[in-house]
């Protein structure tokens, strides 16, 4: 049986401006930098979270379609979107309200399409479907 997720990839053209990003201004902690023969092993991880992305340096082109690479959970889309935009993040997508939440739209540095989601239960009742809320 899978018990869990622990580790993700996501394909880096600079390790070191990765870990920045993701530190620095997601709030995820260096989790594991170890240097070896095969290389660098590189992760970061949200305080109290087991999985860890790993952030592998990209060998080739980079993917050609904006599909999300991951979901990041935010009890306050809006507010974290700001602190965000706060910190030069480019969004592709403002705060909009869905009928599973509230969600927004962001690459990091190297083109990974991130997104942040607010769930439905943490929604206001006011609110209506498809409208940005704001």
């Amino acid at each position: 049986m899978i018990t869990a997720v622990t580790h993700a990839t996501l394909l880096v053209d600079d390790p070191d401006e990765a870990l920045a990003f993701y530190t620095e201004v997601l709030g995820f902690e260096k989790h594991t930098d170890v240097e070896s023969e095969e290389g660098r092993w590189l992760t970061v991880a949200l305080p109290d979270d087991e999985l860890q992305l790993v952030l592998m340096p990209r060998d080739g082109e980079r993917p050609k379609r904006d599909d999300v690479a991951f979901v990041l959970a935010t009890d306050d889309c809006r507010a974290e979107h700001d602190r965000l935009r706060a910190a030069d993040v480019a969004f592709s997508r403002d705060p909009t309200v869905h009928p599973y939440g509230v969600e927004a739209g962001f690459k990091d540095p190297d083109g990974n399409q991130l997104s942040l989601l607010e769930p439905a239960e943490t929604v206001g009742p006011t609110e209506t479907a498809g409208t940005t809320g704001e």
